[in-house]
Formats: structure tokens, C-alpha cells, sequence
């Protein structure tokens, strides 16, 4: 895959978190998927038209999404994902991708993004229409987040 396709959603990460309170965020690695695959926690799916088509789907296992969350409210406690840490989880996707858009459109590479999907469960399995999805994987503040890029 070429790197102008993920570059924008790493930038978007390493340059969000931090804004949203997270001190330390790492880049833990990058691998290929297949088009199916199966996570458990929450996931975030946003697509993405223009110059590039596909998806990101971001995954995150259910405590990290909760710490999320509770972080994102100014440490509120997030025993269970109700409305409002729904609502954060959900805007912070749409932070990310957009932020990444912007890194696209520095490179010349003109997107729009969607309003976020939400699942919450085990063993989901997302399909996605391209062949090879690149997953990059982050720790931030000890919660992995992965972020899971189908475009061309």
C-alpha cells in the first residue's frame, strides 16, 4: 500500500491524542489484513469518497474505549458505554479521519469523510469491499488502538 494512504491517519493520531488528553501515544506496528476480520470491544467505521475510496474502521477493546471515553470527559467514570461515552468515542472518530482528510488534502489528495457506525460486542466481524487493509496499531496511555485503512 502505498504510504500517502497511511501516513495522513498517523499523523492524525499522533497529532489528536494528545489534544484530547493522552500524554504518550505509540506506534506499535503496522500489518497487513485480509478484507474479513474479526474484533471484539468498539468499533468505529467512517467512510471516506473523493480522490480515495474505502473505509477506516477504528477497534478498541471495551476497557480502553471506556478509559477513552472517561478521559475525553475530563475523567468522568465510564462504568458502562452510555449515551454520552458513545457520543465522545464517536466524535473522536470523526476528529481523527478528519484530521487525516486535512493530511490528505496537504498532499493533494482531495476527501470527504461519513458520520461514524458504531458497534459495540465481541467477535464482530467487519467486511470490508478491498482486498488488503493495512491495521496500524498504537498504545495510548497503556490503551491499544487500532486503526484499520481500506482505500484506493
Amino acid at each position: 500500500m502505498d504510504v500517502r494512504l497511511i501516513n495522513p491517519f498517523i499523523g492524525a493520531v499522533t497529532g489528536i491524542m494528545p489534544q484530547v488528553g493522552f500524554s504518550s501515544i505509540t506506534r506499535k506496528g503496522i500489518s497487513l489484513k485480509g478484507k474479513k476480520f474479526i474484533v471484539s470491544g468498539v468499533v468505529l467505521t467512517l467512510g471516506i469518497v473523493g480522490d480515495k475510496k474505502g473505509n477506516v474502521v477504528y477497534s478498541i477493546d471495551m476497557d480502553g474505549a471506556k478509559k477513552i471515553a472517561s478521559t475525553m470527559m475530563m475523567g468522568m467514570p465510564v462504568e458502562e458505554l452510555d449515551d454520552m461515552s458513545k457520543s465522545a468515542l464517536s466524535e473522536l472518530s470523526n476528529m481523527l479521519t478528519a484530521n487525516a482528510s486535512i493530511n490528505f488534502s496537504n498532499d493533494g489528495i482531495n476527501v470527504d469523510i461519513s458520520v461514524p457506525t458504531m458497534m459495540y460486542g465481541e467477535e464482530i466481524e467487519i467486511n470490508l469491499q478491498k482486498d488488503n487493509i493495512v491495521c496500524i496499531d498504537f498504545d495510548v496511555d497503556g490503551i491499544a488502538l487500532s486503526v484499520n485503512v481500506a482505500l484506493d
